[in-house]
């Protein structure tokens, strides 16, 4: 494989160069804002901490993948991003279900298989979605914990469900990009990174604001 092979999966792309995509590399900055943004609310608490830092790393990889475009950019621009997924599916099963250490880490590599089942059962029925969809099991994951909390969390369940609606809405300016380009040039996969950055970052503040030591009623 040629790691240096250029990749133009992106409307926006006018050619070679770091400037080609400018919207789409700009707007990057917004991972590095939200990340600041929640970084001092994170202290004193480890796994928010993380997904901050995680979250700051989203924003240099994705900055590297849209500046250069180049196969060897997509490994700093893809394994952030399915770390803070994994990341916080550890820290929703383990905070929000209040579930032991053991099981939290047995959902979470749980996810994996699950996201590639239905993954490609949503390619089957939907098709690439311009690769959105490999982002819907995501999104599937993030409504099943807002369900499961609905009665016995109501504020955290808010807030996954505003997480997943503001991931919903960023995943219909991804999944447009391309097939919009010619009425829009400039192309949306910016407004993917704008609110991805928005929802992220809120995900975050959601684990923070759930009540640490109120156990769930049986």
């Amino acid at each position: 494989m040629n790691w240096q092979e250029q990749v133009d999966n992106y409307c926006e792309r006018l050619g070679p160069g770091l400037l080609a995509e400018p919207l789409n590399l700009v707007s990057n900055l917004a991972f590095l804002l939200a990340a600041a943004l929640v970084w001092r609310r994170t202290r004193p608490d480890g796994l928010a901490r993380a997904l901050a830092l995680i979250l700051f790393i989203i924003g240099l990889g994705s900055l590297a993948f849209h500046g250069f475009a180049q196969r060897w950019a997509a490994l700093a621009d893809v394994p952030p991003i399915l770390a803070f997924i994994l990341v916080y599916i550890y820290a929703a099963t383990t905070r929000y279900l209040h579930q032991t250490w053991w099981l939290g880490l047995v959902v979470t590599l749980a996810f994996i298989p699950f996201a590639m089942l239905l993954g490609r059962g949503m390619a089957a029925l939907f098709g690439p979605l311009n690769g959105s969809v490999s982002y819907l099991p995501v999104l599937a994951m993030i409504l099943a914990y807002a369900a499961l909390l609905a009665r016995k969390a109501p504020a955290t369940a808010r807030g996954l469900a505003i997480g997943a609606g503001i991931l919903a809405l960023s995943l219909t300016f991804r999944t447009l990009d391309a097939p919009l380009c010619v009425a829009v040039p400039i192309g949306l996969h910016f407004m993917w990174h704008i609110l991805n950055a928005i929802m992220l970052g809120w995900m975050i503040l959601v684990l923070l604001r759930h009540p640490r030591l109120a156990p769930l009623a049986r």
